[in-house]
């Protein structure tokens, strides 16, 4: 949400601390911009410094297809779109609307799959998670981005039950909460079934990522901002 933003030095400051955790790979699931893609760019080179030896992916959140202001005409409102999607490519970042890559180390194979936005509710669709799959079926292991973490009961579970593992953000957990040990609360989660932090329904597994910045209100109180370090490991 970089509409949001006002301190450079802090935006990187977590840019940094992405970097000290060396992972592999860094996901990013959407929402870059709170109206339009200008909002990106006073941060396009900080986040471009964002450093991982087998690829930055991402995708597109509800709030990067300007569905919240008002535009000249529909090629206006597309142009920008495109315009935002040319920005994480600037960055280097591999930008995935509703398409795979493979991973390959070794033997070894892992599908990153990015859809577009999609989400149960209110929210515009733009995902088609069946062409985002297609190639996909034979590769061992699968992750999904998808912004929206209501996503998974609404499809990915009953429709695509080799998916592994789903990266979503959205909630913020509104950004307001208590946290204390496992005990987690927040008003998102009388929106949202899954709101914030990992859940398991038999074989698969979704992670909420609780947000890099903020919408709305300049703060969180008691839901801070995350980083998320994933481990894969054999099983």
């Amino acid at each position: 949400h970089t509409g949001s933003f006002f301190n450079k030095r802090a935006v990187a400051g977590g840019v940094d601390l992405i970097n000290q955790q060396k992972g592999d790979i860094v996901f990013f699931t959407g929402d870059l911009v709170n109206n339009q893609s200008d909002e990106a760019k006073p941060y396009l080179d900080i986040f471009s410094k964002i450093d991982a030896p087998m690829g930055v992916y991402s995708t597109m959140g509800n709030h990067d297809y300007g569905d919240y202001r008002s535009w000249a005409s529909p090629q206006a409102k597309q142009a920008d779109v495109l315009q935002l999607q040319e920005m994480h490519r600037y960055m280097g970042w591999d930008i995935l609307l509703n398409e795979n890559r493979l991973i390959k180390e070794g033997a070894d194979q892992i599908a990153i799959l990015g859809l577009e936005n999609w989400g149960a509710g209110r929210f515009s669709k733009y995902g088609d998670l069946a062409k985002t799959y297609a190639g996909t079926e034979e590769v061992p292991f699968k992750i999904l981005l998808s912004h929206d973490p209501s996503h998974w009961d609404a499809q990915v579970r009953p429709e695509f039950p080799d998916i592994d593992l789903m990266f979503a953000g959205h909630t913020h957990g509104m950004q307001f909460g208590i946290e204390i040990g496992d005990f987690r609360w927040s008003p998102s989660q009388y929106i949202y079934k899954q709101w914030a932090d990992l859940y398991k329904d038999g074989s698969q597994y979704l992670y909420v990522n609780r947000g890099f910045g903020f919408l709305g209100y300049p703060g969180r109180v008691g839901i801070l901002p995350e980083i998320t370090v994933l481990e894969l490991k054999h099983g």
